[in-house]
């Protein structure tokens, strides 16, 4: 099964906010093969993920055995070096790497899932994300606990520190209230905040609402600030989404940074990659809770990699407009049991 083409569009999925966010920019890769059957995966960065792809990688793959997935990865990374080891080259390469699966699966007749793992789950917890500030989060939560959400992440981005942060401490108790005890909370900061001390002394006053973890409170790429804060803060430190292949998450491990782990398999380099990452939380014994994990792609490797994870993420649109899969009772699953991915993005083109 040899590569026939490779094919790159720039969608705009619905619901996608305004700002830096919407900048980033999604991209479907469709890898055609002499066999009929073509490929699908999602990546990141926009025209330039596409200029990427097609002047470094699509003269690279064309003609290859579309089988040799791991073997095709390392070909791509070292051919990729003039655009960096970290963000664009790697968001671009993960949709080639997920299209190549989507093929493997397809190919073999199974979902992407049961080439991971003869025995998937057939379903994972999911958890619904509500913004704290600017938008309505009493309407929110009540969403989530009507549709069976046992779990809940609340959107602190909107707040500054240390301006707001009685404000924001008032707030969490105020949810917590609401839902009592057996919900379980998480917060994200969306990296709104860049004072460590500062940041240590929200999550001291958060302890009390028993967290899972405080997501991204930091830019990303301050690995010293990561470290010094996983140290000291009474809540677990997530973070991971702006990490990049298995090399990068190894570091991140290396200078304790976070507690919990989440890499974005559309970002981080893949599948191929994101195997790689669960491996080093088995070997480290750290959690890895995939970014969008609800996304139909995160979500295969889920279900056969580890049952029962939390996933992210439900409640936003721009992340569900793929399909593939379906989120009812709090828990989400596959929707049948196509091949592959089981989800088909022709008419993107």
């Amino acid at each position: 099964m040899n590569i026939t083409d490779i094919r790159v569009a720039c969608p705009t999925p619905p619901g996608m906010p305004t700002g830096w966010r919407g900048t980033m920019g999604q991209i479907i890769v469709a890898i055609d093969t002499d066999s009929g059957l073509s490929g699908y995966g999602i990546g990141g960065g926009g025209a330039a993920a596409r200029h990427v792809i097609e002047e470094a990688l699509r003269p690279l793959l064309l003609g290859a055995d579309a089988d040799q997935i791991e073997e095709l990865w390392e070909r791509q990374y070292r051919a990729t070096l003039a655009y960096g080891r970290k963000g664009l080259a790697i968001m671009a390469l993960s949709g080639v790497d997920l299209a190549l699966w989507d093929l493997r699966g397809k190919a073999a007749d199974v979902s992407v899932a049961r080439l991971l793992s003869p025995t998937p789950t057939a379903d994972t917890p999911a958890y619904f994300t509500v913004g704290m500030a600017g938008d309505d989060p009493d309407a929110g939560i009540g969403v989530a606990l009507d549709a069976g959400y046992e779990t809940i992440k609340l959107g602190l981005g909107r707040f500054s520190l240390p301006a707001d942060a009685d404000v924001l401490v008032q707030g969490v108790r105020k949810v917590r209230q609401r839902v009592g005890p057996d919900i379980a909370l998480m917060a994200d900061a969306a990296m709104a905040w860049s004072d460590r001390e500062a940041v240590l002394e929200i999550s001291q006053a958060l302890a009390e609402f028993d967290l899972g973890w405080l997501e991204e409170p930091l830019p990303a790429d301050d690995l010293e600030g990561y470290a010094w804060l996983a140290g000291r803060s009474p809540v677990p430190i997530a973070g991971g989404e702006h990490e990049f292949t298995a090399r990068g998450f190894s570091e991140l491990l290396a200078r304790g940074c976070h507690q919990v782990y989440q890499p974005d398999i559309c970002w981080c380099g893949g599948l191929t990659q994101l195997r790689q990452i669960y491996a080093l939380g088995r070997t480290h014994n750290v959690r890895v809770v995939p970014h969008r994990g609800s996304e139909v792609f995160g979500l295969h490797a889920i279900l056969a990699l580890e049952a029962g994870a939390p996933l992210a993420e439900s409640g936003r649109p721009w992340m569900e407009w793929v399909g593939g899969r379906e989120l009812s009772g709090g828990r989400a699953r596959l929707q049948g049991e196509g091949a592959g991915f089981g989800v088909d993005l022709s008419a993107c083109f």
